[in-house]
This record gives structure tokens, C-alpha cells and sequence, in this order.
């Protein structure tokens, strides 16, 4: 019988290190995480760096994705003779849960002629209902080899949307779904912030809310806004995406000044913004997964073949 047990006195880091030789396993980690979990990573990154390390690694017989549930799906999707543990089964995305394959599969059927572009933070049913799968560091140059004159459905968050079809200068259908962190920040307490510190660059994630993407001095993806930072003149940056970057940030350019952009009451935390689903993970679950080999992510494979499709085709438009 498994035991979720621990001896407090157990030293997880050592543990950790021990199994994960033991079981020849690769951790990967997204920068959502906890300070903890980004330092014992392997490999640390955004979505697409994430996907690209999966599709790589060939060492490895278990691979540990510190992330949410789609991101560990997408890892088996590239690696099915593998092992695939994700340390809570219940870190989940609510991008993800707003686009139900069925619900997708329906749209289809009433509109043969549309292109479907998903973002990757959906399930591995709702990409094998895709066309193309995109991150938003790549999502650009994935709309941009779209046909021209094809209707395009961008699937499932509309803010994203929205600033890709501003961006490549093409209409298209959004699916109504949001990041439940990204649309949480405060566009008042962001304008006081801007106010109190005139020279700071206020940089945004693109699946923030349009009236607050507006004030962005520099808008992009989860990479790109730490380079922004790394590489950036500005002294000081008021960041408005998952508050766990900032770990990253401050190891990347310790002498900047970094201020998590504000949230409204009500939404949480009033200083920050977390994914609840991401911090879901933790050493202990880390430590248990690789001991007991579970949760395992495990896909039926007619459909893992079908999901896998506009994967790779991402994979090799990047």
C-alpha cells in the first residue's frame, strides 16, 4: 500500500536528487513555480521552451513536468514510451477548462471553413481538435502561416486573441476564455503605481485585459518579458503576469528593482498575482511522484496521435 507519509526529518532536496538518478527521470519546470521547484529544475522555462525540451530529450525514462495537467500532457504527447508524472493531478488551467474538446468539435461542425488555432494551454483533446497549436512566444509567426482568406478561430483565450489579431492585422473568431490570473490585474492600482514610479516600465503578459495592455510599455510572452528585464535600460519594472517569475527575474538581473503589478480586491492577493493551480505542486508531491512513480499522465493513443499533429507541426514552423 503507498504512503503519502513523509518523515519531517527527511531532507527533500537530497531525497529528490537520489531518485531522480535512481529513476533516470528529468525534471522540467515551468517559471510559475515555486522558488524551490525552478532551482532543482533541469530544465526551466515558458511554455514553448518546455515542449521543445520534452520533444529533445532522449535520456531520460521519466520525465517530472512541474507545471499544470496540459503541460504534462503535452510532454507524453511528444514522449509516449516514457514516463510522464506530474506531482499534483489536480493542477489544472482554466484556459484549458474553458474549451472543452466537445464544445470545439461542435464549432467545427458548424463552421467547416475556419482554421483553428489553439493555444497550448488546452487539453490534448482539445488539440487533437486543432489545426495548429501555438504558444504566445510563437503565436505570430503560427497565424501568419495561416491561408490567406481562411477564417481563422483562435481558441481559447480571447485576450491573447485579441492582441495577436491587432498584431498580424487579421479578423478572426475568439473563443471566450480567460487566464483566471492574467485578467485579475488592477488598471487603477497599476496607473497609482506608474504615477509613484515615472521612470519604471510596466510590462504585461498579452492575456491581460485589453484596458490594462493599453498601458504596457512592452507587452509579451513569459520569456520575452524576462529578457525585457535581463536586457532592458529601465532600472525598474512593474510586472504583470504570475508573480513566480519574479524568482527568475531577480537571479537574472539582481540589480533591478522588480514590482509585481497590482491586483483588484477581491481577487486574492491584493499585491501580487499566483496561479493556484501551479502552486499546487510542492517538494513533498516532487519527492512522492518520484518514489512512487505517480500520478502518471496516460493518453489513449489514437488520441495522442491525433493531438500530436498540430503539435509538431508547431514544433517545426518554430
Amino acid at each position: 500500500m503507498t504512503t503519502t507519509t513523509i518523515d519531517p526529518g527527511l531532507d527533500l532536496f537530497a531525497e529528490i536528487d537520489r531518485l531522480k538518478r535512481e529513476r533516470r527521470a528529468v525534471i522540467l519546470a515551468h517559471y510559475y513555480q515555486d522558488p524551490d521547484i525552478q532551482d532543482i529544475a533541469d530544465h526551466l522555462g515558458d511554455s514553448l521552451d518546455l515542449a521543445r525540451t520534452a520533444q529533445r530529450e532522449t535520456e531520460a525514462e521519466v520525465i517530472l513536468f512541474c507545471g499544470v495537467h496540459f503541460m504534462a500532457e503535452t510532454a507524453k504527447i511528444l514522449n509516449p514510451d516514457r514516463i510522464v508524472l506530474l506531482p499534483d493531478a489536480n493542477a489544472g488551467c482554466s484556459l484549458a477548462e474553458a474549451c472543452p474538446a466537445d464544445q470545439l468539435r461542435a464549432f467545427r461542425r458548424e463552421h467547416p471553413d475556419h482554421f483553428v488555432v489553439t493555444y497550448i494551454n488546452c487539453s490534448a483533446a482539445t488539440k487533437a481538435e486543432s489545426d495548429l497549436i501555438c504558444t504566445s512566444s510563437n503565436a505570430e509567426k503560427m497565424l501568419r502561416a495561416v491561408p490567406e482568406g481562411r477564417p481563422i478561430l483562435f481558441a481559447p483565450d480571447r485576450n491573447l486573441g485579441a492582441w495577436l489579431a491587432r498584431r498580424v492585422g487579421r479578423e478572426m473568431d475568439l473563443w471566450p476564455g480567460t487566464c483566471q490570473v492574467h485578467v485579475t490585474f488592477s488598471e487603477r492600482k497599476i496607473l497609482a503605481l506608474k504615477a509613484q514610479h515615472p521612470d519604471a516600465e510596466f510590462i504585461a503578459h498579452p492575456e491581460c485585459e485589453p484596458h490594462v495592455l493599453r498601458h504596457a510599455d512592452f507587452v509579451g510572452s513569459t520569456r520575452r518579458l524576462l529578457e525585457r528585464v535581463r536586457d532592458g535600460a529601465a532600472r525598474t519594472f512593474i510586472v504583470g503576469t504570475e508573480s513566480g517569475i519574479l524568482h527568475t527575474m531577480r537571479l537574472a538581473a539582481p540589480a533591478k528593482e522588480l514590482i509585481p503589478a497590482p491586483v483588484e480586491q477581491g481577487a486574492g492577493c491584493t499585491a501580487c498575482s499566483e496561479c493556484p493551480h501551479m502552486k499546487l505542486n510542492t517538494l513533498e508531491k516532487i519527492y512522492l511522484a518520484l518514489r512512487d512513480l505517480q500520478p502518471r499522465i496516460e493518453l489513449d493513443e489514437e488520441l495522442r496521435v491525433r493531438a500530436a499533429r498540430p503539435l509538431l507541426r508547431m514544433l517545426e514552423l518554430s
